[in-house]
């Protein structure tokens, strides 16, 4: 485990840009896929193909495919951002429409009486998603919510392929390939690293759904 030990201070900077990551993909891929959700259920007709056809391409797109076409496509487009923004673009993008499947599906658990009642009292559309129907549906999604972001914490480390430096999956390739080390104990250094962001989500996705299902 000497490959571990001797470059701690590499996987400790590896562990938090791997975090860093996560975070702004989940705050991204949350605020997007809740949208996306919010046009699968619109009146609007134009929102609704909208929001359909997003969820259908990108959920029968590869994420390996998505990454390509945000790291390599969009530069070729005009559109240019260091590789560490593309490739957490890439990563919302891909993960929320499986945010927006969680959500839309809360969203069509809460009864229907709920969003009669608030057109009969005057709410607009936006009014009643916003006020009535979202802040039940959200307590309904944390399990299946709670699923799409393990998975995405885990796809982050695809993103080590496609030129973000400095996470863990970059420090493994980094060891192994230009040092020489053995690929097991880095591997190993590389397992506990994920382990430790996906265990403390899980847990704390866990304490999260008990509290709402005490509020519901």
């Amino acid at each position: 485990m000497d490959a571990v030990t001797d470059n701690l201070d590499l996987f400790v900077a590896g562990y938090w840009r791997s975090v860093t990551i996560c975070l702004y993909a989940l705050v991204g891929s949350l605020v997007w896929g809740t949208v996306l959700a919010m046009c699968r259920v619109s009146p609007v007709a134009p929102l609704r193909t909208f929001g359909s056809g997003y969820v259908l391409a990108v959920r029968n797109t590869p994420l390996t495919v998505m990454l390509f076409t945000t790291a390599f496509v969009l530069p070729q487009l005009g559109f240019n951002a260091p590789f560490f923004w593309l490739g957490v673009l890439g990563l919302v993008l891909y993960s929320s429409a499986f945010v927006c499947e969680a959500v839309r599906s809360g969203i069509n658990a809460v009864p229907t009486g709920q969003s009669e009642a608030a057109r009969a009292i005057g709410l607009t559309f936006g009014q009643s998603l916003r006020s009535v129907i979202l802040p039940q549906a959200l307590r309904t999604v944390v399990p299946p919510l709670g699923s799409v972001v393990i998975a995405m914490f885990k796809n982050s480390a695809v993103l080590g392929a496609f030129g973000v430096g400095g996470d863990l999956f970059s420090i493994s390739n980094r060891l192994t390939s230009a040092q020489g080390y053995a690929v097991a104990p880095v591997l190993v250094g590389v397992l506990v690293g994920y382990l430790a962001i996906t265990l403390p989500a899980g847990a704390l996705l866990g304490v999260l759904e008990r509290r709402v299902a005490i509020l519901r």
